[in-house]
């Protein structure tokens, strides 16, 4: 029987999640390996040994190890652990156009979105820096939202990012924007139609993992909610 592929992710990363509701949604066999951020585990030794970069997700395939989020997803795809609608292989189009994604959302969403919950929640909850201050959370919102509004004109004609089916594109993309709850911020639905629409699409598509995948922050965003009643 052939070895399970070993996952190492936390889902409090996006691309962690992302990949975890892929692989649940193509009903892979991984053998779940979760890795605390919140207890530095990916900066021991042991787990250094698994990724060279110490960050998270990443697999390790018999002897074979990998990080980056993109070079998982192709890899997977490329041994068929991964479902022909999730990241196409059969349609070099449809496949480009996901990989197109990819790389757009490195420089845009993703950027922004990371750099806004870093400044005003991961740094302060942790001690590293202060809360930012008003002006400074201000230019963070307007970086997003600037990054949301090339999402809306530029990716969302259809229903899903690439055409009508929901890839892996949609995942890690809306795992990007998720991560946003954590910093008490909600997508304005008549600001972003589009994007709103989107999201709701992306998370019945991908039901159950999908609320699974987000439970914490789900969480955290409906405590922080009551806490200002």
């Amino acid at each position: 029987m052939a070895q399970s592929i070993k996952y190492y992710y936390d889902l409090l990363s996006p691309p962690s999640r992302a990949l975890w509701i892929a692989l649940k949604l193509a009903k892979t066999p991984f053998e779940d390996c979760p890795v605390a951020l919140r207890k530095r585990e990916h900066l021991t030794d042991e787990y250094k040994s698994i990724n060279r970069f110490q960050k998270v997700p990443a697999l390790v395939d018999g002897n074979f190890h990998l990080s980056e989020s993109g070079a998982m997803l192709r890899y997977l795809a490329a041994k068929n652990q991964l479902t022909e609608q999730l990241y196409p292989t059969k349609s070099l189009e449809e496949r480009a156009h996901v990989d197109e994604f990819l790389e757009w959302q490195h420089l845009n969403l993703r950027l922004m979105t990371l750099t806004y919950f870093r400044d005003a929640w991961l740094f302060p909850i942790n001690g590293i820096k202060p809360k930012p201050k008003a002006e400074h959370v201000e230019k963070l919102i307007k970086n997003v939202e600037g990054s949301l509004g090339l999402l809306e004109r530029l990716w969302l004609d259809n229903d899903f990012l690439i055409g009508k089916n929901l890839t892996v594109a949609d995942l890690l993309g809306a795992s990007d924007i998720e991560q946003l709850k954590l910093c008490q911020y909600s997508i304005n639905e008549k600001q972003f139609p589009k994007v709103a629409k989107w999201l709701e699409r992306v998370r019945e598509a991908a039901h159950p993992y999908h609320d699974q995948a987000h439970a914490f922050l789900d969480k955290k965003f409906k405590e922080a909610a009551k806490a200002k009643i």
